[in-house]
């Protein structure tokens, strides 16, 4: 990779899927910069602190790293984090929490790197969605709201900064073993609640058991690695077990209802 080497910026790299890819890229020889919200060291990455909520604190660790790089030719938008609940419990902190982190976290990185990526008219945009993307899943409502709101931003975004020589590619995981499954904050006001309560811990008990069977994070960061490698990336890449890849194949041909349907069941809700 010496003759290819990039400049690399990774969000939430401080563990799971962040973590993993900044590691694979580093050691392939690209200069990998990772943002977390808690100090870090790592021989191999630079680590910058740095929450993705703050767009004043955004916009001055992405300056400064463009200026110690010389540019940035990649940017993964990888933080992010999960509420379990009812939609209809849940808090204006909770709502906020979850769409500032997965879906403004990315809007906030993107308008502090795009300048630079354009004056050098080139660079790749990575956003990490997931199925919860492309199809609503019960009880993680505002997770799955905060995915799909970063599909349609990436969309528009691909078409509006294609010709400054900027690539922005997706990626869709599926069920992955990571410590996002720990790390899950639920509703307290669900899990009392006499008519959600029950239905949710159910769920919320087949959603944790597919988490932690899932594929290792390894897998998702030699995705991203290829994408980073690539010249001309493609626009989505779904990495997941089998059934759930065919399930976002067949919601593309089912209607709205068989697809509700089929969610109602596999989550028991």
């Amino acid at each position: 990779m010496k003759n290819n080497t990039q400049i690399v910026v990774i969000t939430g790299a401080s563990s799971g899927f962040g973590r993993a890819a900044a590691e694979m890229l580093a050691a392939r020889g690209h200069t990998v910069y990772g943002l977390c919200r808690r100090e870090m060291q790592h021989p191999m990455i630079r680590y910058r602190q740095c929450d993705v909520r703050d767009r004043a604190a955004i916009a001055s660790v992405v300056d400064s790293i463009a200026v110690e790089a010389g540019r940035i030719d990649v940017l993964v938008n990888n933080a992010g984090m999960g509420i379990g609940g009812a939609l209809e419990l849940a808090t204006g902190e909770e709502i906020d929490l979850q769409m500032g982190t997965n879906f403004m976290g990315c809007v906030n990185m993107c308008q502090a790197v795009l300048p630079h990526m354009r004056r050098q008219r080139s660079g790749k945009i990575v956003n990490l969605s997931s199925i919860g993307g492309v199809m609503g899943l019960p009880y993680q409502g505002f997770y799955s709201a905060s995915k799909f709101a970063i599909e349609g931003f990436s969309e528009a975004l691909a078409a509006e900064v294609r010709r400054f020589g900027i690539r922005v590619s997706m990626v869709e995981p599926g069920d992955f073993a990571t410590g996002f499954t720990g790390s899950r904050r639920n509703s307290q006001a669900t899990l009392d609640d006499p008519d959600y309560g029950p239905v949710f811990k159910r769920s919320l008990a087949i959603i944790e058991k597919e988490e932690n069977g899932g594929l290792k994070p390894e897998v998702l960061a030699r995705r991203i690695v290829k994408i980073v490698e690539c010249s001309k990336p493609s626009l989505r890449y779904v990495v997941a077990n089998l059934e759930q890849w065919l399930s976002v194949v067949i919601k593309r041909v089912l209607t709205g209802n068989q697809m509700v349907a089929i969610l109602r069941d596999y989550y028991k809700s």
